[in-house]
């Protein structure tokens, strides 16, 4: 792992969080994952990964192995061989290049193409995208506005007219009731 300044603008290159490390397993440096999407399956293919640790640092990271278990993904990094290695990385986002994913279908899109979309209604721009936020309900847009409070919107028709992640817009339909 080689250490490195915490930064959202390296060139082009976009980084995705795909996961945190939750804990260990075992004693030989086994990691356990909380996978944000279990469905999947790109980290098995053990991409080039960084960590962006709790306290903001970024570590470039090699996964050596990695391994799906029910409910988590077992992972092995270079450098990392025990327990107290691992309890260190604990809560660190595992990130990879947003190249590193499949190219979306027709008419669907990533989260994280989301952030950075600006956000209109009845034609006038009134922010942008900071998030996406799951919660146990329904995926909310957490939008930064333009000269007022944030503001989250549920990702339902009843709110949101139009994505268009090419163009970075988000049209809504209202906002009626969110305020």
């Amino acid at each position: 792992m080689t250490k490195g300044p915490s930064s959202e603008h390296e060139g082009a290159e976009r980084y995705v969080a795909l996961a945190e490390v939750a804990r260990p397993h075992g004693v030989r440096g086994e990691i356990r994952l909380k996978v944000y999407n279990p469905d999947s399956e790109v980290l098995l293919a053990r991409p080039a990964i960084r960590l962006a640790t709790t306290d903001g640092e970024i570590v470039a990271a090699r996964l050596t192995s990695a391994r799906q278990v029910p409910g988590a993904l077992l992972v092995r990094l270079e450098g990392v061989a025990d327990r107290d290695a691992v309890e260190a990385l604990r809560g660190a986002a595992v990130e990879v290049l947003r190249t590193s994913l499949q190219p979306a279908g027709d008419g669907e899109f990533y989260f994280c193409d989301l952030e950075g979309c600006d956000v209109v209604l009845a034609g006038k721009r009134i922010g942008r995208v900071t998030s996406v936020v799951s919660y146990p309900t329904c995926e909310v847009l957490v939008v930064a506005r333009d000269g007022a409070s944030r503001l989250e919107v549920p990702l339902l028709e009843r709110y949101v007219c139009s994505i268009d992640v090419d163009q970075g817009r988000i049209e809504l339909r209202t906002i009626a009731d969110l305020e």
